[in-house]
């Protein structure tokens, strides 16, 4: 949404370009804060009794106002302000619907919707700072807020570090102690001062109201709390270095495909684990019937099967992305939920050189399909014959081997499939863990218990002890496993 003219031959090359993205819970007063950045960039003074202001409607409800007419979405946002008055041009990137109680899903789509817009928005490829917008008044951050917050961190390289800062609204001007403390408690990753404080900036959020002359010497305090604020803030986007997206853009990527993988590598194992179930379940009847199998009598036994149906995707789980990227020679899911915004397959996430990163075989991208399905791994119980199983393992026993030996072999090998696929996804979340400045995010947690006790089933105890560390650290933290509880909660509720 542009407010002026943003045209590259007429834009003023004195003026620098100034680039923030906002994130905060609803109720933040985010809206408010980005009117006042605009009238502050405007000069509007109070005795000019004029505010400018972002709404949704076609006319403004206040006639006193003047109205600057944008469209909401549910996505992010993007403001350009490119004003003759305005020293700088500046680009807000706002994020709204972080921490959306309908779903994880819901807000990996705004990841997505940020590294689109890093591929896509030529002028966008630096970033200048990282606006963590917060209630002032706040004496500790909630389950939610801190969610938000590590999973904004989480799309980020480290060196984003320090250009993140706080704006606390709703203040009176007095030292924020409370939330500094909460800040601090909750471990979030921020530019520090020389006293080695979160660089935050205040701002009051009344002092678009109208005059009235029995709060005047309030709102002249708002007014002047806000501004001074807004001047503040500025100089340090005037003397802070901007990072560029080129480290976000691989983070991004590298994320992306760690996650699509940790889910895959979750779903073969669980198909492997099936299969090693259906071995023990024939080795069984085997023993069972010794005798039958000791004089070559045919008899029958039961065993459950896995097989694999591509179904529907849920539409009451899946918000946004009614899509699921799939690998039709391996049918296996690569990325749900997928890259909305990738046409051509070529252009998903998943996809690097054309070949996909996440299947079994790492296919070709035209091998793969995009649609509302997915597959899923069930189990059916079936009928089997002795005869059967001989005339199946028939070419798979080498000379002196017994059919009781073949499957043990078979047993162990698949006991290696999975130890194998374990230790890849434990890479996955251990290079993420490296590379991004957060990953205590939700996409990433979701798969930790399973894949922890994994790796104790495989003696693999080293590891399974820093990934319980990671979890301990969320669960410290109150983040991401704190907010996963209260989803379930209120997800339980729905009818």
């Amino acid at each position: 949404m542009i407010f002026g003219e943003r045209n590259e031959v007429k834009l003023n090359k004195d003026k620098k370009d100034k680039t923030i993205l906002m994130v905060g819970e609803t109720g933040t007063g985010k809206t408010k804060l980005i009117n006042t950045m605009v009238n502050y960039l405007l000069g509007v003074q109070k005795e000019d009794k004029v505010w400018f202001e972002i709404t949704d409607d076609q006319m403004t409800s206040r006639p006193e106002h003047k109205s600057v007419v944008v469209s909401q979405t549910s996505r992010i946002t993007v403001y350009g302000f490119y004003l003759q008055e305005s020293p700088i041009n500046l680009t807000i990137i706002d994020t709204p619907g972080y921490g959306d109680t309908r779903g994880i899903y819901y807000d990996n789509e705004i990841a997505v919707s940020l590294y689109s817009l890093s591929k896509t928005a030529k002028w966008i490829h630096e970033i200048d700072a990282v606006c963590l917008v917060i209630n002032a008044t706040q004496n500790r951050l909630s389950e939610r807020q801190i969610y938000i917050f590590d999973a904004v961190q989480s799309l980020f390289g480290r060196d984003i570090a320090e250009n993140i800062v706080l704006l606390l609204t709703h203040s009176d001007g007095a030292p924020p102690k409370n939330a500094l403390t909460a800040v601090k408690e909750a471990e979030i990753k921020c530019a520090v001062n020389d006293k080695n404080q979160p660089v935050f900036f205040q701002f009051n959020n009344r002092q678009s109201e109208a005059a009235d002359e029995e709060y005047e010497m309030i709102q002249e305090y708002a007014w002047n709390l806000s501004f001074r604020g807004m001047e503040i803030f500025f100089q340090f986007l005037e003397n802070t270095k901007p990072k560029t997206l080129k480290m976000t853009q691989h983070v991004l990527r590298l994320r992306t495909q760690l996650e699509a993988n940790i889910s895959n590598l979750h779903s073969r194992v669980h198909l492997t684990e099936l299969k090693q179930n259906m071995l023990k379940q024939t080795q069984e009847a085997l023993d069972e019937d010794k005798k039958k199998v000791k004089e070559n009598r045919n008899f029958k036994y039961q065993v459950d099967v896995p097989y694999k149906e591509k179904v529907n995707i849920n539409s009451e789980l899946w918000y946004l992305t009614k899509e699921a990227t799939c690998c039709t020679v391996c049918e296996e899911n690569c990325h749900y939920p997928g890259c909305w915004w990738a046409k051509d397959l070529s252009w998903c996430s998943v996809m690097r050189k054309n070949y996909c990163t996440v299947c079994t075989n790492k296919c070709h991208y035209s091998k793969h399909i995009k649609e509302a399905k997915i597959y899923v791994t069930k189990t059916k119980r079936e009928s089997k014959t002795y005869d059967n199983l001989k005339k199946e393992y028939d070419t798979k026993i080498r000379d002196g081997q017994s059919l009781v030996k073949k499957l043990e072999e078979e047993l162990q090998e698949l006991e290696k499939e999975k130890k194998k696929l374990v230790i890849e996804a434990y890479d996955c979340v251990e290079t993420l863990e490296k590379i991004a400045l957060n990953t205590d995010s939700l996409i990433t947690l979701q798969h930790i218990d399973d894949l922890i006790e994994n790796l104790k089933e495989i003696n693999e105890c080293d590891k399974a002890e820093k990934l319980e560390n990671i979890k301990k650290r969320a669960e410290g933290k109150h983040g991401a496993l704190g907010y996963k509880k209260i989803l379930n909660k209120i997800t339980n509720k729905m009818p």
